[in-house]
């Protein structure tokens, strides 16, 4: 989702306290013109799902796991947000610290906790492409401005470039990477025993997902990225969107289908001549439209995904 441009003053105050309450002061690390949407303690939901704990309102879908000496995170909202989300769910699965950071990509709606639990003594992992980018200024064609470079604690100190896995709590957790799927540098975080999967940035359940194209995300990718997930998932495992309900390996099938299909037409499309406004009056989701709504903005940033891989520079 782009970060809104609006300035939300209101309840960043609340949101600072709460993070003081956490031994830590989380910064907005991110350009002076790119700011987040502070949140109140009640605004932050939390669900449970399959014996894991999702928290929404703090800038994206958090998935918590509760263990002996603190809780697995997978994600951890906007930075202005982190001490208001961190206190929710440290109370709620009355944790008294959080052990371990998972980030699916770098965008700032997943990495805006970093700094704090990195300050508290916690692990944060991700995509090597991920820690890179954390560590310098990046723009993005989902927000104006620019964001990073985290402070140093707010760096992952364990990365992979394509698989891993963790014993948390007495079960196996393993992420993957989604490859040039949202970004160039997603993970998906697989729990085996919840059949759950936190898939990050480049699914959604009811509206079209967004593509950083200029940050590697390639149409290719994204649907080899569909592959790897319906490969992984069992037609009821549930699936944790960066934002928004839950799907099931069911629906990750139907998607796959659809974007693939998608992607052959984008060629007819290339060999046309068209540009990505022409693809959008084609309508080649119209049939998709009423359940995932307008797919404008998709339907450019994917097309000028594959231009941008295709056309010699």
């Amino acid at each position: 989702m782009p970060i809104s441009r609006r300035l939300f003053l209101r309840d960043a105050a609340q949101a600072l306290s709460a993070a003081s309450l956490l031994g830590a002061v989380p910064t907005l690390a991110v350009g002076k013109d790119l700011e987040g949407k502070s949140v109140r303690s009640q605004d932050i939901s939390v669900k449970d799902v399959s014996g894991l704990a999702v928290f929404a309102g703090g800038g994206c879908n958090v998935v918590a796991l509760s263990g002996p000496d603190g809780a697995l995170l997978v994600d951890g909202g906007l930075a202005v947000n982190s001490g208001v989300l961190l206190k929710a769910v440290t109370d709620n699965l009355k944790s008294k610290r959080i052990q371990t950071l998972i980030n699916t990509h770098w965008h700032p709606e997943q990495t805006g906790s970093n700094e704090a639990v990195g300050k508290a003594g916690g692990t944060l992992i991700s995509h090597e492409v991920t820690r890179l980018a954390l560590g310098r200024k990046e723009h993005s064609a989902l927000f104006e401005g620019s964001y990073g470079p985290l402070p140093p604690k707010g760096i992952p100190t364990q990365t992979t470039y394509n698989l891993g896995s963790l014993m948390f709590a007495g079960e196996q957790v393993d992420y993957r990477y989604l490859p040039a799927a949202h970004t160039n540098g997603d993970l998906f975080v697989h729990f085996p025993k919840h059949n759950v999967i936190a898939a990050g940035g480049p699914v959604s359940a009811e509206r079209w997902p967004v593509m950083d194209y200029l940050n590697g995300a390639f149409m290719h990718g994204f649907v080899r990225s569909y592959e790897i997930l319906a490969e992984v998932a069992k037609p009821d495992t549930i699936i944790v969107p960066a934002n928004g309900p839950t799907l099931t390996g069911a629906d990750i099938v139907k998607q796959k289908d659809m974007y693939w299909a998608l992607f052959k037409q984008f060629f007819i499309f290339f060999n046309k001549g068209f540009g990505p406004h022409d693809v959008i009056d084609a309508h080649p989701l119209k049939d998709y439209e009423a359940q995932y709504g307008d797919p404008a903005q998709f339907l450019e940033y994917a097309y000028r995904s594959l231009q941008l891989a295709t056309i010699p520079h």
